[in-house]
């Protein structure tokens, strides 16, 4: 994953560095200074030596208005065609120009240090929006916790269900799943698949039964049972789909869950920052899941998401194991981004 992020973004270095060379060329070639004796073969084997001699004495800020125009426009560009969610390209510029333009330059550093240090502030200042340790939320919170999946069919809902699942129990919390998506057929024998797999009590209804009151149903067997979290389903839903958005607002005033997490691909980029949004909008979120990480060499929907919900990606979903369930760390997503 952020494989062609990473890409754009070491070009975007390189354009900035490249611009800088130009205009600190052109003013060693006005100065009425004498010329210098010449280097020795150990100085000019040096990358960029006389640059970074000539900044150290003179003081020179290392990235003019003019020199950021054009690597940023090339920026924010690359980030739209990388799912970046236009907003988010846009505050991601504006806070690299901000952080850039009059900045100098130490002599231990190297331009293109500088600007992949202004590149990782304006991504963390981006995605790391409402971040909580959600495990500590788990800790702390009183049992059972009751936490409900939302989002569209066909994103991977009930295999982070089951994920969830298996990441609590590695920390010591016991789990009951509730299947509240009682409208698509098959969708209690897909939940009831992973919860034998995984040997977890899964409480269920018939089709077409009440989603809110098979999920009562599994906040009642968990005070009963000492369940310490209850991992609700629900039926794949469009923010359109005024019945299913009705259902979803009362499992709200029934179960009153402790959080809502959105669940969507990052394969699919831009829809996928869209769809969080609008869910967002209708039904409040806490968080959310992306799924096939894995398979998204962009990762514009995880650079997106957070921003543009106030509320954090918590997890992603890295490949078909029940293991493959990833917190998401946006120091590390940073690093991935901007480190070597």
């Amino acid at each position: 994953m952020f494989d062609g992020l990473k890409e754009k973004l070491d070009r975007f270095k390189s354009g900035v560095e490249e611009e800088a060379d130009v205009e600190a060329d052109l003013e060693a070639t006005e100065t009425d200074e004498p010329e210098s004796e010449p280097q020795s073969d150990e100085d000019e084997d040096e990358p960029g030596f006389a640059k970074r001699a000539a900044l150290a004495a003179t003081g020179r800020t290392v990235i003019t208005e003019e020199e950021l125009e054009t690597p940023l426009e090339e920026l924010e560009l690359e980030l739209l065609q990388g799912d970046v969610e236009m907003s988010v390209a846009r505050e991601i510029t504006e806070r690299i120009r901000e952080s850039l333009v009059g900045e100098t330059r130490k002599q231990v550093e190297s331009g293109e240090m500088v600007v992949a240090r202004a590149i990782a502030d304006a991504l963390r200042d981006v995605i790391s929006v409402g971040q909580f340790d959600f495990e500590t939320r788990i800790a702390d919170a009183e049992k059972p916790v009751v936490v409900v999946f939302t989002g569209v069919n066909g994103v991977g809902k009930t295999t982070s269900i089951a994920k969830l699942s298996e990441w609590l129990d590695a920390r010591g919390y016991s789990s009951v799943m509730a299947n509240g998506d009682t409208y698509r057929a098959g969708a209690n024998e897909q939940i009831r698949e992973h919860a034998e797999r995984l040997d977890r009590k899964l409480i269920a209804h018939e089709q077409g039964g009440d989603p809110a009151a098979v999920i009562y149903d599994a906040v009642e067997y968990a005070e009963a049972n000492g369940i310490d979290v209850v991992l609700g389903d629900t039926a794949g839903r469009l923010h359109t789909s005024d019945d299913l958005m009705a259902q979803l607002e009362k499992i709200d005033r029934v179960v009153d869950p402790d959080l809502t997490i959105f669940v969507d691909e990052a394969v699919a980029g831009q829809d996928a920052t869209n769809r969080a949004r609008e869910f967002n909008d209708a039904a409040a979120i806490d968080g959310t899941i992306l799924t096939k990480a894995d398979a998204d060499s962009q990762g514009g929907a995880a650079i997106s998401i957070a921003h543009v919900t106030g509320k954090p990606i918590l997890f992603l979903g890295t490949g078909q194991g029940y293991d493959d369930l990833e917190r998401f760390d946006p120091d590390v997503i940073v690093d991935r981004l901007v480190g070597e």
